[in-house]
């Protein structure tokens, strides 16, 4: 095991994403956790947020100004902040020399005009976005080795672009996919809103963000350079009424006539030395990677019909959001990639 050790600041530690970050730094080998900040908790300690820390982490979260302050004493800066947000930071934090992920959307697109369209944000230093890399390690491991700046994908993405890139890689489909994918709750923050009250969700199940959901055009993008050309996302996000996790189920036409074994195949080819992706001869259920960076797939195939169904199973905390970060960092600093983020499901 390498003795290096990686300083790091969290902005936005107080979210969701943000806490399942600290909860896997916390315990990673070789990270010492410099600082945590937060706007609306700033002065606090940690744990008086979240009190299941108590005792284990108590660091006092600061505010923005004094973590410009102590950005010369770290090596890696995490934000987990709304969109909008990052890029002033980002600039901040590179130009002290201390490399960034992301969490946000603020740097995963490669055209700007697409970001400035679905999220009504425009970048004030487009030279940061040109340098971000697409967190996705399956992806863009060898890019990510050499970033300064990291993009870490969204958590339905993360579902969508691992169920079928090994489809889209053989370039034997038809440039028409649909997305189908229910979330647990976690992925809607941690804000007081009415609809995400007990009440409102328990004992239900609905769809939102019918064509106009902001992680439409990142699945596209990454799908589309997958295949070569552009590819048409219908995608349909659903609200589950549990804590964590997604559920992808994702249908597409192949162009020429496979077997399942010969699809199912071609996954195990491509993820067969992934240490985060597990191929499945069963179909994927949540309770298989809950609590862990696991993203797992199975396939379906009708063969008279030249019709393939995918199912992706993720937990979106961890390998939607902080564990396929701490995967990247890994990456960044030349650490082994399991590093920190090898555990079991919990399952239940």
């Amino acid at each position: 095991m390498s003795q290096k050790t990686i300083s790091v600041g969290i902005i936005g530690a107080t979210g969701y994403a943000g806490q399942q970050l600290v909860w896997l730094l916390h315990q990673h080998p070789n990270v010492v956790i410099n600082f945590v900040a937060s706007h609306s908790h700033s002065a606090k300690q940690f744990s008086e947020v979240y009190r299941n820390y108590e005792s284990f982490f108590d660091k006092r979260l600061i505010n923005l100004e004094q973590v410009e302050e102590r950005l010369p004493s770290i090596d890696l800066l995490f934000l987990a902040l709304p969109h909008g947000l990052s890029e002033p930071l980002a600039k901040k934090a590179v130009d002290a020399n201390v490399k960034v992920i992301d969490l946000g959307a603020d740097f995963r697109f490669d055209d700007e005009e697409v970001f400035e369209k679905w999220y009504k944000t425009k970048h004030e230093d487009p030279t940061i976005n040109q340098q971000a890399v697409y967190g996705m390690p399956e992806l863009y491991r060898e890019q990510i080795k050499a970033a300064n700046i990291v993009a870490c994908p969204g958590c339905y993405p993360t579902s969508a672009i691992l169920g079928v890139a090994p489809l889209l890689k053989t370039g034997l489909v038809k440039p028409s996919v649909i997305v189908d994918a229910k979330s647990g709750v976690s992925g809607a923050g941690r804000s007081e809103k009415i609809e995400l009250l007990f009440a409102e969700l328990n004992e239900n199940f609905k769809a939102y963000g019918l064509f106009s959901h902001r992680h439409t055009p990142e699945i596209s993008q990454e799908m589309s350079k997958l295949l070569h050309q552009e590819v048409d996302v219908t995608f349909t996000p659903h609200l589950l009424p549990i804590n964590r996790g997604i559920l992808s189920t994702i249908y597409l036409d192949i162009t020429e006539r496979m077997t399942e074994a010969e699809v199912y195949q071609q996954y195990v080819a491509m993820y067969k030395d992934e240490p985060f992706v597990r191929v499945v001869n069963e179909l994927p259920q949540i309770s298989h990677v809950k609590n862990s960076n696991l993203c797992e797939v199975g396939v379906r195939v009708d063969e008279a019909r030249q019709k393939v169904i995918v199912v992706s199973a993720i937990d979106n905390l961890i390998k939607g959001a902080s564990g396929q970060a701490v995967q990247c960092m890994n990456l960044m600093f030349g650490l082994p990639e399991e590093t920190g983020i090898h555990q079991l499901s919990m399952y239940i």
